[in-house]
């Protein structure tokens, strides 16, 4: 990963930890460990999944890994479950013996790496025989909203053009079946999580449209600008017209993809 693209401030913190809570239940409802099993979970950033994991597979052990030491110590202090040891690490350069976790949980980490495929090999090595990998990631191409207008079109367009400046793939969801076949998985199976979202269901407007979806776009505002992807007067009524479809009158819609594989 050259960089994560959204940085790492205290704003970004407090979005990750809102997305992770406003699609707790979309993503997570079907993610159960058996107890005494060992489980990887790679990219834990802040540990914003790490709580949902923790608490939903009490009797599992989690080993939570992130290449940012920053975030790690974020994360220990966040999370506070027994079941969970943190650890600094690269997904590339994993200090694991091979075949030591019974099953592994990758969400939003794909994305970021200019090799996904070699990821998910070497994630492969750790994995035992018969055991599972668990991958959850976005794709921004999904994204439609109403009112839409192309200027608020072209502001996400910038977030998925400056993700793609850095050697990531914001497009990726698209993806995972045939990266975890590539990758050597067996049994793949690829799940589209829809969100929805309507001025019916306000916790979404606020802790989706608004404080997920909108906050990333307005996190790469500068990038954009910099790389004259867009300029300041378009960006700034993209922005304002993707604020317009969280009233009364306006929808949201987008789609997360969540793929499941074994290691024969």
């Amino acid at each position: 990963m050259k960089t994560y693209v959204h940085g790492y401030s205290k704003k970004e913190s407090n979005r990750l930890a809102d997305q992770a809570g406003t699609l707790a239940e979309l993503l997570h409802f079907d993610t159960r460990y058996p107890p005494e099993s060992k489980v990887l979970e790679v990219g834990c950033g802040i540990g914003a999944q790490t709580s949902i994991l923790a608490q939903n597979c009490p009797n599992a052990q989690f080993v939570s890994i992130d290449i940012s030491q920053d975030s790690i110590d974020q994360a220990k202090k966040a999370v506070k479950a027994e079941n969970v040891i943190f650890r600094q690490a690269d997904i590339f350069d994993l200090p694991f013996e091979a075949e030591s976790f019974d099953h592994i949980f990758v969400c939003f980490v794909l994305e970021h790496l200019q090799k996904p495929i070699d990821a998910l090999v070497n994630l492969g090595r750790v994995l035992k025989k018969g055991g599972s990998i668990t991958v959850i990631e976005g794709d921004h191409g999904s994204f439609y909203c109403y009112p839409e207008s192309k200027e608020a079109l072209l502001s996400v367009k910038c977030l998925i053009d400056v993700q793609a400046s850095l050697k990531g793939n914001s497009l990726i969801g698209r993806q995972l079946y045939p990266l975890l076949n590539a990758a050597g998985f067996k049994e793949a199976v690829v799940s589209p999580r829809l969100v929805y979202v309507d001025s019916s269901r306000p916790d979404f407007v606020e802790g989706f449209s608004k404080k997920t979806f909108i906050a990333m776009v307005e996190g790469v505002k500068e990038q954009a600008l910099s790389l004259d992807l867009i300029d300041e007067d378009t960006w700034n009524k993209g922005i304002k017209d993707l604020y317009r479809a969280t009233e009364e009158d306006g929808t949201f819609c987008y789609t997360f993809f969540k793929g499941r594989a074994v290691k024969m």
